[in-house]
């Protein structure tokens, strides 16, 4: 990392020396023809015969073409400084999004790499566990349900990988079809309550709601928007589930009451990659993709999805789609 620090303090260092080393070449090569113009004009004048009928015209017409030469040369160097300005300001930027991608794709490498190890390790040691001990029936089932925990956590985030980049190489095909809105965020709500039995969960969904959309796609965006609630909200603390109908709008609300989401962060969030700021966030696991797939989602699907704070401290995330009942 210090190495690569250097490297990047390097290239900064040049770019801005090539920018200012541009910038003094242009100041320069107005000074010489500005220089040059005063000089021609001094010579053209002199030429002029002091008992020439036509003297003040020929020295009028002289002077004001040495002030539309230097109007010319201001005019083109202002236009060469915008050029040049407006380049390096899109080179640099460019340049900072590339080490800003690259950052973030390295946390992201460490972050899956972890949340990829984390279940696979846990279901070993489990099955493991099962083999070489004989252990009650209580005791099994109680791994088996730790372990199932486990792979549907590993389900989740590889639906996650699979369905982004797909996506994103806009090679997903879209099922435009009739859902029950109501049946699938209960269906989903209910898989949580019974992967999380220490957890709280209240439910209020409106029956009957119908959606136009994509089945797995609308079960991916759910499920991150809980996962989302479960992982950055204390364990003692509730997590509501909310669908009703708003004029032409099924709008699903996920309240939590964990440390919020900040409003410079808000829109942020559903960025490939980006994680909150807060501390108290980022020690949670993640990856930065839950959000971001939620997000392309609901775009994809003609929604919208938006973050407000809940009064009892925490987040809203509310997802609102075109109702077809």
């Amino acid at each position: 990392m210090p190495q690569e620090r250097r490297k990047i303090k390097f290239v900064f260092i040049i770019f801005w020396m090539l920018l200012a080393y541009t910038m003094a070449a242009l100041i320069w090569w107005f000074y010489e023809l500005n220089t040059q113009n005063l000089i021609i004009r001094e010579v053209e004048i002199k030429e002029i015969a002091l008992n020439d009928a036509q003297y003040l015209s020929k020295y009028n017409a002289i002077i004001d073409e040495q002030k539309r030469n230097k109007i010319q040369y201001i005019s083109e160097g202002l236009t060469f400084l915008l050029l040049i300005i407006a380049g390096a300001i899109y080179i640099f930027r460019g340049f900072v999004k590339e080490l800003r991608l690259a950052k973030d794709q390295r946390n992201f490498m460490m972050a899956i790499t972890h949340e990829l190890k984390t279940p696979i390790a846990v279901a070993k040691l489990n099955l493991e566990t099962l083999q070489k001990h004989n252990l009650a029936e209580s005791q099994q089932k109680q791994i088996l349900s730790n372990t199932l925990q486990e792979t549907n956590r590993l389900d989740i985030l590889c639906n996650n990988l699979l369905v982004s980049a797909q996506i994103e190489a806009g090679k997903y095909n879209f099922a435009r079809e009739k859902q029950c809105f109501s049946d699938m965020i209960n269906d989903c709500a209910d898989e949580f309550i019974r992967r999380y039995p220490l957890r709280v969960f209240t439910k209020n969904v409106t029956n009957d709601i119908s959606v136009i959309g994509d089945l797995f796609l609308l079960q991916i965006a759910i499920n991150n928007l809980l996962e989302n609630a479960i992982k950055y909200s204390p364990k003692e603390k509730p997590v509501d589930i909310i669908l009703k109908k708003v004029e032409n709008w099924a709008q699903l609300s996920v309240t939590d009451e964990g440390a919020g989401v900040a409003d410079t962060d808000k829109k942020l969030v559903f960025e490939k990659f980006y994680r909150t700021g807060n501390e108290a966030t980022k020690r949670a696991k993640g990856t930065g993709l839950g959000l971001y797939l939620t997000g392309k989602i609901c775009k994809a699907h003609n929604g919208e999805i938006k973050i407000e704070d809940n009064p009892k401290g925490g987040s809203i995330f509310i997802l609102s789609l075109l109702s077809d009942a």
